[in-house]
């Protein structure tokens, strides 16, 4: 687990703001879940066989015996949400979340055991438009957060009746080749034979490669459905490739499944991924609901953000508040109070503490304010602030005060295109 430190902290707000505001675009709501659930709610939703469950779970029972669990992923979650305030029934919903997540797993490049995601959820729609949608609003974000070159993967699992055929001629050819088979590949072939296409162990790969394609074993309606999602997808004008060995990591997916991958943080490709869990909330005890959702992680998303450079400047105070003598130190938080309220949005740093002119003038500079606002005792005894530009040839002068909050306002409104004023315009 890591902590987050204010130079970094600044990308993540900005990453934040521009996601909620590419999601709320789409007509999605916020949902906001709490960090702990019942351990049975992601046992069933996840599968009890799965690593997350067996092996990476936060999971401790509480003072009445109850097995609880740190959220490993917020899907399930959601789910439970939805059906305990009865949002489902006869019902349509999208939905978006944010927040942490907790997986006891080897730490990784832009991985931690603690990490936080975005995701986005959709309820009640069963034709391929939500998936595009769902596809299109990522393609969206990428651009409006400024990464380039992520590559889109899709696939189609078909429904849990087509998949158990497809199963049975997984687990015959890999029994045929279990010689070749890694320990964690032989356990999932008595378990979940899909989840073999998803090894990452490299003398593999070639008889993965080799390994009959599922695509070549959807239904019919799966198999329409997905055809009408890439045709969708290439009216809009993204590329998706199609990669019949793309399964994703979690036991409720069912037809459309996909993940945007980059090549900029390692052996990690995957910078979001999603798809179809049309059974899934029937399997946690409600109606028969079709589903599609994506998460991203924000630690790799914030990563390659700043790599890519798209991220605006941190900010920096416009005014340094400067008293100097002992009256004005008593004198200065009431007036950075006074001047906040008359410009709003100005950003004060007021100096604490007592100090030479000239040491609050370094400060000054290293502050990275643009201007500077000198309060001594000639300014206290004629009701006057002293307004210096640090930056560039404007000089400084002496106003009184309500004459001191125009300048400002001044200023701050032709600094209104400034690159740190952000997405939220406050500006």
């Amino acid at each position: 687990m890591n902590d987050v430190l204010p130079p970094d902290t600044w990308v993540w707000q900005w990453v934040e703001r521009t996601v909620a505001d590419v999601l709320q675009s789409y007509g999605y709501g916020q949902l906001r879940m709490p960090l702990i659930e019942r351990t049975e709610l992601f046992a069933r939703s996840i599968g009890e066989v799965t690593d997350i469950v067996e092996k990476e779970m936060y999971t401790f029972a509480d003072r009445n015996g109850e097995s609880l669990s740190l959220r490993p992923e917020a899907t399930a979650s959601c789910v439970r949400a939805a059906i305990t305030h009865g949002l489902l029934h006869n019902q349509q919903q999208r939905f978006w979340y944010a927040g942490p997540m907790f997986r006891y797993e080897r730490p990784q490049k832009g991985r931690y055991r603690q990490f936080h995601q975005f995701g986005a959820e959709a309820f009640g729609y069963r034709g391929p438009d939500i998936d595009a949608e769902m596809i299109l609003m990522s393609a969206r974000l990428w651009r409006a957060l400024g990464i380039p070159d992520l590559v889109l993967e899709i696939n189609s699992l078909g429904t849990s009746e087509s998949r158990a055929g497809y199963r049975e001629r997984l687990v015959e050819y890999f029994s045929a080749h279990r010689a070749a088979l890694d320990e964690d590949s032989r356990r999932r072939l008595e378990q979940n034979p899909l989840r073999i296409l998803d090894t990452k162990n490299p003398a593999l790969q070639d008889l993965v490669a080799a390994a009959p394609a599922i695509t070549d074993h959807l239904d019919t309606e799966s198999a329409e459905h997905f055809a009408a999602l890439r045709e969708m997808l290439a009216d809009a004008g993204v590329p998706a490739r199609v990669n019949t060995r793309l399964v994703r990591g979690l036991d409720y997916y069912s037809r459309t499944v996909f993940e945007w991958l980059t090549d900029r943080l390692g052996a990690q490709a995957a910078v979001c991924s999603g798809g179809r869990y049309d059974g899934l909330v029937t399997q946690l005890g409600g109606r028969d609901t079709p589903a599609i959702g994506w998460a991203l992680g924000v630690e790799r998303l914030v990563e390659i953000v700043q790599l890519a450079g798209s991220a605006p400047a941190a900010p920096v105070p416009d005014v340094f508040l400067l008293p100097v003598g002992e009256p004005a130190v008593r004198a200065a938080t009431g007036i950075a109070e006074s001047l906040r309220d008359a410009v709003p949005g100005l950003r004060v740093l007021q100096n604490c503490g007592a100090g030479s002119m000239k040491s609050g003038m370094k400060r000054a500079d290293r502050s990275g304010a643009a201007l500077a606002v000198i309060v001594g005792d000639d300014e206290l005894a004629t009701d006057t602030l002293t307004v210096k530009h640090l930056r560039g040839d404007g000089g400084q002068e002496r106003l009184d005060r309500p004459g001191a909050a125009r300048h400002l306002a001044e200023w701050l409104t032709k600094q209104s295109g400034r690159p740190d004023a952000g997405p939220s315009g406050e500006h």
